[in-house]
């Protein structure tokens, strides 16, 4: 008997590893979907995509909590302690979920969220004061694009013409090609995709992540939950008595 709640304490401890180990990834999927969005905000119409991020961390924090309790209480023979963390896993449960909803919501809507990107791009100067133009230059150096959809954008943008119709800003040059110097006249020396393709790409690998750590965390939990239960069945409780009279 012994020897068989050992090695379910074993397990648990084990499953509590791991499930710190995906608290992390999921807090770490969180604050670079902050940051992301943070770099980028001028292509978002609103700001409820930061709720999947924000409840990311919080549900990292909550599985960290969790696990690191889950090992403390491993070699406890507490039922109180174990029916709190059983607590602690229905909470833990409760963000995930919650905020793996808000990632696949944000996620079927992403294409409409970043409408603004061709608003943005209509007001380039091309001047390095001006807050729109520096975040088209960095969108198109981060993401190696050019353009909203790709490069026959800018035809249709102000500062193209007034430049005399051939050039692009030169954060649209391929790094492959040095010698680029942002004409339309050497279209293959220009990135061939458009920031519009790039950023969804970027937003949809995060918000994914965050999706797929649902999963993950409730088979953890399952887990988790059976171990201590095992435990809790293999304890001995005491028995009720009637108080003696005064």
């Amino acid at each position: 008997m012994c020897g068989e709640r050992r090695y379910v304490r074993i397990i648990l401890q084990l499953t509590c590893h791991l499930l710190c180990v995906v608290g992390l990834a999921v807090g770490l999927s969180g604050f670079f979907l902050l940051m992301k969005y943070r770099h980028n905000s001028l292509f978002f119409s609103q700001m409820y995509i930061l709720l999947p991020g924000i409840l990311a961390l919080c549900t990292a924090v909550s599985l960290l909590v969790t696990g690191r309790f889950g090992l403390w209480i491993s070699s406890k023979n507490s039922p109180c302690l174990q029916g709190l963390f059983v607590y602690l896993l229905v909470v833990g449960f409760c963000l995930e979920s919650t905020t793996s909803a808000l990632a696949y919501f944000h996620s079927t809507k992403l294409d409409l969220e970043i409408a603004p990107l061709r608003d943005v791009f209509q007001k380039y100067t091309g001047d390095s004061q001006d807050l729109n133009s520096r975040t088209v230059d960095a969108t198109q150096d981060q993401f190696q694009c050019c353009g909203v959809s790709n490069y026959t954008d800018w035809r249709k943008i102000s500062w193209h013409n007034q430049t005399g119709g051939i050039l692009v800003p030169h954060t649209c040059c391929n790094t492959s090609f040095p010698s680029c110097n942002g004409t339309m006249k050497e279209p293959w020396q220009l990135y061939p995709q458009g920031c519009q393709v790039k950023l969804e790409m970027a937003f949809q690998f995060l918000l994914r992540f965050i999706i797929w750590g649902f999963p993950v965390v409730f088979l953890i939990q399952v887990v988790l939950l059976l171990t201590v239960a095992q435990l809790m069945k293999k304890q001995r409780f005491l028995s009720y008595s009637t108080l003696g009279k005064i």
